[in-house]
């Protein structure tokens, strides 16, 4: 992949590495509908995560993520502390959200396909996130950053999230179906 520097010249660096993602510039987010009308967005503020490239062989990647899910923000302070109970994420029981990687596939040029194990209240379920990168380029500090942006969609219900609220014409108060999003800037570890 070709990448521009800060001097503004080209050079050749391979995406291939160990990555640290840089939590003032990345976004890991949620999607649901509320009262069947409108989508309430949300995203996780504390989190880690351990990433391996290997664009050569990308079947050779790996990413292991770690959420606080006491980090959950919806931008409603009632919301985020009923997400919290048992109805939702259980904090108490299960203070972490894990993916752990168990497949990656690269499916166009810059597009993969990353398979992993997701576990959130001690239930795990497998998830596919497609992924793009969306650029990469040696940031002013001289470091070597990319960026990814990805995208799922899953039952919330598969992981034990059952609550909800009928509505008297119909339907409910939180959709079962919750989109993943994930905008990502990862700094690659110099070796």
């Amino acid at each position: 992949m070709t990448t521009a520097a800060a001097t503004g010249t080209d050079v050749q660096q391979s995406l291939t590495g160990t990555y640290d993602i840089d939590p003032t510039h990345s976004r890991i987010g949620f999607a649901a509908k509320h009262a069947m009308v409108t989508t309430v967005r949300g995203q996780f503020t504390d989190y880690t995560a351990d990433v391996f490239l290997d664009e050569d062989n990308p079947a050779n990647s790996k990413v292991r993520l770690e959420i606080k899910a006491a980090s959950v923000d919806s931008g409603n302070a009632d919301r985020d502390k009923h997400l919290r109970t048992g109805d939702f994420f259980a904090i108490d029981e299960h203070p972490t959200l894990v993916f752990q990687s168990t497949k990656v596939e690269k499916t166009d040029d810059d597009v993969y396909t990353l398979i992993g194990d997701l576990t959130i209240n001690g239930v795990t379920n497998p998830v596919s996130v497609d992924w793009e990168v969306s650029g990469a380029t040696n940031d002013p500090w001289g470091n070597f950053r990319a960026g990814f942006e990805g995208k799922a969609t899953i039952n919330r219900r598969d992981w034990g999230l059952q609550w909800n609220v009928g509505l008297d014409k119909g339907g409910v108060l939180v959709g079962e179906k919750v989109k993943l999003e994930f905008d990502i800037s990862a700094v690659k570890r110099a070796e």
